[in-house]
């Protein structure tokens, strides 16, 4: 027996849309609400998303490192992780079932702060 890799969501393709019944990574539409959340100047060193299942639903995990710089950077991202995990989220196709504060960073130079997010198909 072999396996294949059906992944169709190669930069290479003309459309990164759904293709059959696959629907459309969320991560860049739940980001852009986090870094309205965050206010500006915030950046997104790092993200990762990958496939997530259980018996009834289908999904993705999603990993996110924010940087928050500036003067109020220590505010505001207390702003940002205060009720993070019953914030309401505007995803097509899915809905956010869990945000998580994985870790946070001060420095001199800003905030970093480690989100987790899952991420449910609608059906």
């Amino acid at each position: 027996m072999t396996s294949m890799d059906h992944d169709f969501s190669q930069p290479n393709l003309v459309d990164y849309g759904a293709i059959g019944k696959r629907r459309r990574d969320p991560l860049p539409h739940l980001l852009r609400q986090i870094l309205a959340r965050a206010g500006e100047p915030c950046e997104v060193p790092r993200t990762a998303s990958r496939p997530w299942c259980s018996a009834l639903f289908q999904g993705r995990r999603h990993s996110i490192t924010l940087r928050i710089d500036g003067a109020d950077a220590a505010a505001r991202r207390r702003a940002l992780v205060h009720g993070i995990g019953e914030a309401e989220w505007t995803l097509h196709g899915h809905f956010v079932a869990d945000v998580t504060v994985d870790d946070i960073r001060s420095s001199a130079d800003g905030e970093e702060v480690d989100l987790s997010a899952l991420t449910i198909e609608e059906w």
